[in-house]
């Protein structure tokens, strides 16, 4: 089991605890256990089993019990809550803005034991009669609720990821003379899967036969198509075709319902015709060739069939590593660690953007701090150079659309990374008011995390777009796609809007370890679905190309003070 695995399960037992009320002290103890595990830097696996306990943290209880779970890969403490815990409540634990012990009060006081029953409780206003929850903590649950029902049995790209890649290779080994390709929602590259789909050569009985011995359900069957679901909830597509008719199919379940209708309407195309590949179905049609990504909007067929796409930016195009956290604030490595995971990489740059100081919860940087880590990057520049990590902050935008550091210290930055942390509940006006103000802020180079969504847990609030890029023009303000799995924001259905306007946007993992470096794919796989080219993607400049743009960042400011 990894790090990861056991801090979830004691994270798990100490909030199962405080649902049932049982001693505070030690479901204290096992959360605290959780957070210690998760921030380890070594793997516990790859420890002798004595020498967990010297470990400092790690007490006897929790000792003994992390052992068990490498011996045995389960818990026996936690399975026994989950056995004596209503799966309704469990399920609870998935809503946002629910904790312990609000939950606690849904099940012994109201009794209530599952997500139905709470909506409509919401909805009789119920919950106001009980200590802790106002009309705002009612209204704020009902509608978390209704987020979370809609997104059942949805996966973000990178949590089904690896399942979809390890099932593709199974499926090949145990049907050895047949043909599988994945298609569909995950061969588009969208950041949310509501299923799994291959194109297959197989007949529909094989693939009964194979997922029925292993537990699989049939949810649908009809027209050469089937779909199994097995225990891990995951939808399993497959459209069975013959050799002849494989890639018409791949082709048409590869497509959105707009792009293939307007594809249809404007080719002679049908479902009877015989390709030996997708590049002889656009070759066919006098069109060149539209990968599976940019199968999206009606208009980008009429831009192939003038001319070829430009290329879209992949992931050798990253020069650098653009808005990441390291121990200064709440980060996990070090400066050095960082810089030094960038050079192995062969990345030019490091742009380090640790939270600013209205960030408390996140150890955000004082004035003093924010000067003493200015002092530890001059002295790392002198020896890493070439290698060159440029001072940035992601400063707070405040209530009033303000930045959380007086202008003498922010000019003391390359770059300032603009992001809304608190108070996320607006509406457009708010939100619009202080995103507005912190473009039009000299010392703003970059606006982070467009709307604060994040996937499959809360919608971002709400903008009015136009206005965004009108400002950004005005101010010359890049726009961040945060490459964080769960953020992808700005929403990739806005990029090619940007990109007409000629506004920069910047691919960026906001990593708070060395590992999410790697997010950056997640991004590159959004942003190749508007079409992005390496030349608007700031994280793709060359280092003199970037120290260039810092420049023209300094000249807006001292002509915005002057």
């Amino acid at each position: 089991m990894t790090n990861a695995e056991i801090a979830e399960n004691f994270s798990l037992l100490s909030k199962l605890m405080d649902i049932h009320r049982e001693n505070s002290f030690k479901a204290k103890s096992y959360s605290s256990a959780a957070y210690t595990i998760d921030k380890l830097p070594i793997q516990l696996a790859s420890l002798e089993h004595n020498k967990i306990f010297s470990l400092k943290g790690i007490g006897e209880s929790v000792g003994q019990k992390i052992i068990e779970q490498l011996t045995t890969g389960e818990l026996s403490i936690l399975q026994d809550y989950i056995q004596k815990t209503p799966q309704g409540i469990i399920d609870m634990m998935n809503i946002r803005g629910l904790g312990p012990k609000k939950i606690a009060v849904i099940w012994h006081e109201m009794e209530i034991e599952t997500i139905g029953e709470l909506l409509y409780a919401c909805s009789e206003n119920r919950l106001t009669l009980y200590k802790g929850f106002g009309n705002k903590t009612q209204q704020s649950i009902k509608e978390n609720i209704e987020f979370y029902i809609s997104t059942l049995g949805n996966y973000l790209y990178q949590q089904i990821e690896s399942y979809a890649l390890a099932l593709h290779k199974k499926l090949i080994e145990i049907f050895t003379n047949q043909t599988f390709i994945i298609t569909g929602d995950f061969r588009r590259q969208l950041e949310i899967i509501e299923k799994l789909e291959w194109v297959t050569t197989e007949t529909e009985n094989n693939l009964i036969n194979f997922f029925s011995a292993n537990q699989y359900q049939i949810i649908e069957q009809q027209n050469n198509y089937i779909v199994f679901r097995g225990k891990e909830n995951v939808q399993l597509g497959f459209y069975c075709t013959n050799n002849s008719l494989l890639y018409n199919k791949l082709f048409t379940t590869s497509c959105n319902n707009i792009f293939l209708e307007e594809w249809l309407s404007k080719t002679s195309m049908k479902d009877t015709d015989c390709f030996d590949s997708e590049e002889k179905i656009f070759e066919t049609f006098h069109c060149n060739y539209i990968p599976p990504y940019r199968r999206e909007n009606k208009n980008i067929i009429d831009q192939a069939m003038q001319k070829s796409l430009p290329i879209t930016i992949k992931e050798g195009d990253i020069k650098g590593i653009i808005h990441s956290h390291s121990t200064w604030s709440d980060g996990s490595n070090t400066l050095e660690e960082m810089a030094n995971a960038c050079v192995l990489q062969g990345l030019e740059y490091l742009v380090i953007s640790d939270h600013s100081k209205t960030a408390t919860y996140a150890q955000g940087l004082s004035v003093e701090r924010v000067l003493e880590q200015h002092k530890q990057i001059d002295e790392l520049n002198k020896k890493l150079f070439p290698f060159t990590i440029f001072k940035s902050i992601e400063s707070d935008i405040l209530g009033d659309g303000s930045l959380d550091y007086e202008p003498e210290i922010l000019n003391k930055f390359d770059l300032v990374i603009a992001s809304i942390h608190s108070n996320l509940k607006m509406t457009e006006e708010k939100a619009m008011l202080r995103l507005l103000n912190a473009i039009s802020n000299p010392f703003t180079s970059i606006l982070g995390h467009l709307t604060g969504r994040l996937l499959l847990s809360r919608n971002g609030y709400p903008i009015n777009y136009q206005l965004i890029f009108d400002a950004c023009i005005k101010h010359n303000v890049v726009i961040e796609l945060n490459a964080h799995p769960r953020r992808l924001d700005i929403d990739w259905r806005y990029i090619e809007e940007a990109l007409s306007k000629n506004i920069l946007i910047s691919i960026n993992p906001d990593a708070h370890i060395i590992e999410g470096f790697a997010d950056v794919k997640y991004g590159i796989l959004v942003a190749q679905k508007a079409g992005l080219t390496k030349e608007y993607n700031l994280s793709s400049f060359s280092i003199y190309q970037l120290k260039e743009f810092i420049e023209v960042q300094k000249q807006k400011r001292k002509m915005a003070v002057s």
